[in-house]
């Protein structure tokens, strides 16, 4: 039986087992007593394109996945915050910036994956450019001669970025 997300075994309902069944079009976990169906929601990242002189802010990371190879700023919006102000949060922690969310690039996601990131072009305001605890390093880089890439994603959000860039000539 191979389950989803967190191999959940018994069912947070009634305490049931919980075996996996072909349910709506996929193979789901479904409690075996109530008939609880496990539904996962996908984990939001909100994640900002830095840009400065024809170059964009990317981050090395300390920890998997991706250990060692270069990312996108971003992380994990907490239950109940506002994706923009978690982007907001997560670049003051990672970067030391503090910015101004300027507008969307996009949503991404992609089949199989639990992950949907919220992208955004984001302005420097303040704040003193540092590697936080979770990166090995940080830097701005020219969008053709990007680092190694811990998501290759990261190239189809850049693409979107720099095609929809700011009419006041901020972006790349």
């Amino acid at each position: 039986m191979q389950m989803q997300q967190g191999d959940d075994r018994y069912c947070p309902r009634c305490g049931a087992p919980v075996v996996s069944q072909f349910r709506e079009g996929r193979q789901r976990p479904v409690c075996t007593s109530c008939g609880w169906v496990i539904w996962y929601d996908p984990k939001l990242v909100a994640s900002g394109v830095v840009a400065q002189d024809g170059r964009v802010l990317m981050i090395r990371r300390a920890m998997d996945p991706g250990r060692g190879l270069w990312c996108l700023p971003g992380g994990y919006v907490d239950r109940g915050e506002v994706v923009e102000s978690a982007v907001v949060r997560e670049l003051k922690e990672e970067t030391g910036l503090e910015v101004r969310v300027r507008r969307l690039v996009g949503l991404f996601s992609q089949p199989g994956r639990p992950v949907v990131l919220a992208v955004y072009d984001v302005e420097p305001v303040g704040g003193t450019l540092r590697a936080g605890p979770e990166l090995m390093d940080l830097g701005y880089f020219p969008l053709d001669s990007l680092p190694e890439l811990a998501f290759p994603l990261d190239v189809d959000i850049l693409a979107a970025w720099r095609n929809n860039a700011s009419p006041h000539g901020k972006g790349v």
